[in-house]
């Protein structure tokens, strides 16, 4: 996942700097925290198949009729019945990340109030990093509304693309004479101020290596800008241009900065709980009044920020921890025992209706993955047909 595109848009400066190593206390060099034994590859596996077998059997009955159907009626609740039954398959990660694998999220900096609207940007240390951030949602009520700007070749994933179309998530190029356009006219859609949106991104366009830390030191080091350790120059157009769409109906920016112990975790770690030990969320909440407005000043503004994001990551590899810790408290595990068994008894419900009930069911499946798969591949999104009378006017500027 990626939260921005297009060029680097940093002020030149002048001078040259010094470039430095990135410390190998950042690096994904330590072994695993907890060995792979059969016993979680076992677990791992059942894992995947029943997240799997959930989403399918999910976006195929109820998609259609929330994105489709409803939306022909109403977008707000359209959007609003997505998020809501959606967000609750999208719970099974938390439990997989905190109450399974036993990874402990901190949460630190400033104890932020459950906002509507909210625009994110966060460091990216690894490819899972935007699947921590629901951990964050999920504590504000908000899990099912929060949405990423994402590679377009992910929507090549069987069924996952799927998902990304229907949460209405913002595939990208990584041209900016291309996305520009991509990212406006999909968040012009997202203009309604009773529709709750959490929108991620993360500004340096791809995740950290040591290979990419050093080819971002030598930039900084050739125009006179921070060398920087842990964190790279950040990218600024596509963060400035969600900024520019959004900012008359947000309500709150959230500075956010991510780090692990004692390591960096890929996808296959938190399947199989082998990492990460611990996920620590430094949350910093940012005054609209105090976002620059230009490109040279907001370019000029973040860069500063990630200065500060790099200085707290080195305080934290020293130190063990981000400062103010404790500021959200652990999810329910009841309450997410009860969403799994709902999730799954739901799955198996839809599943008998599909292999054992009437052969109409069979053609409902049927019609729905090809419904799903066309509007996926064309990134369509049905109008809304009906104006009500409340919000009708906006409905019909945003369609």
């Amino acid at each position: 996942m990626n939260g921005s595109s297009g060029s680097q848009g940093h002020n030149v400066n002048g001078g040259q700097k010094k470039v430095q190593h990135a410390s190998p206390l950042t690096l994904n060099n330590g072994s695993k925290h907890r060995p792979l034994t059969p016993m979680r590859r076992c677990r791992g596996v059942a894992c995947v198949v029943i997240i799997l077998s959930t989403a399918f059997t999910l976006i195929v009955f109820i998609a259609p009729i929330t994105t489709f159907l409803v939306r022909l009626v109403s977008v707000h609740y359209s959007r609003k019945a997505t998020s809501v039954l959606f967000g609750m398959w999208l719970s099974l990660w938390p439990f997989l990340f905190e109450k399974i694998n036993k990874t402990n999220v901190v949460f630190s900096g400033e104890s932020v109030l459950p906002k509507k609207r909210v625009l994110l940007f966060a460091n990216h240390r690894t490819e899972v990093d935007w699947m921590y951030l629901w951990d964050l949602a999920l504590r504000k009520g908000y899990l099912g509304y929060i949405k990423y700007i994402l590679k377009s070749s992910l929507m090549k994933l069987p069924v996952f693309s799927w998902a990304f179309h229907i949460f209405e998530f913002i595939p990208v190029e990584r041209k900016w004479e291309i996305d520009e356009a991509i990212i406006q006219n999909k968040l012009s859609a997202f203009k309604d101020p009773r529709d709750p949106l959490w929108l991620a991104v993360f500004p340096e366009g791809t995740d950290y290596t040591e290979k990419k830390c050093i080819k971002s030191q030598e930039y900084a080091s050739e125009h006179g800008l921070p060398i920087l350790k842990n964190v790279l120059l950040p990218k600024t157009k596509g963060f400035l241009c969600c900024l520019q769409e959004l900012k008359s109906s947000l309500d709150a920016v959230y500075d956010v900065t991510i780090a692990y112990k004692h390591r960096l975790p890929d996808f296959l770690d938190i399947i199989y709980g082998t990492d990460p030990s611990e996920v620590h969320i430094h949350i910093r909440t940012v005054k609209l009044c105090d976002i620059p407005t230009s490109e040279d000043e907001v370019t000029d503004w973040m860069i500063e920020r990630f200065r500060q994001k790099d200085q707290l990551l080195s305080d934290f590899f020293m130190q063990g921890h981000f400062p103010d810790e404790g500021t959200e408290g652990d999810v329910s595990t009841p309450e997410c025992l009860a969403n799994f068994i709902a999730i799954v008894s739901s799955t198996g419900f839809f599943l008998y209706l599909s292999l054992f009930s009437s052969v109409w069911f069979k053609v409902y499946v049927l019609l729905s993955c090809a419904y799903l798969t066309f509007v996926t591949y064309f990134s369509i999104q049905p109008p809304q047909l009906i104006c009500s009378s409340e919000g009708g006017t906006h409905a019909k500027k945003v369609l």
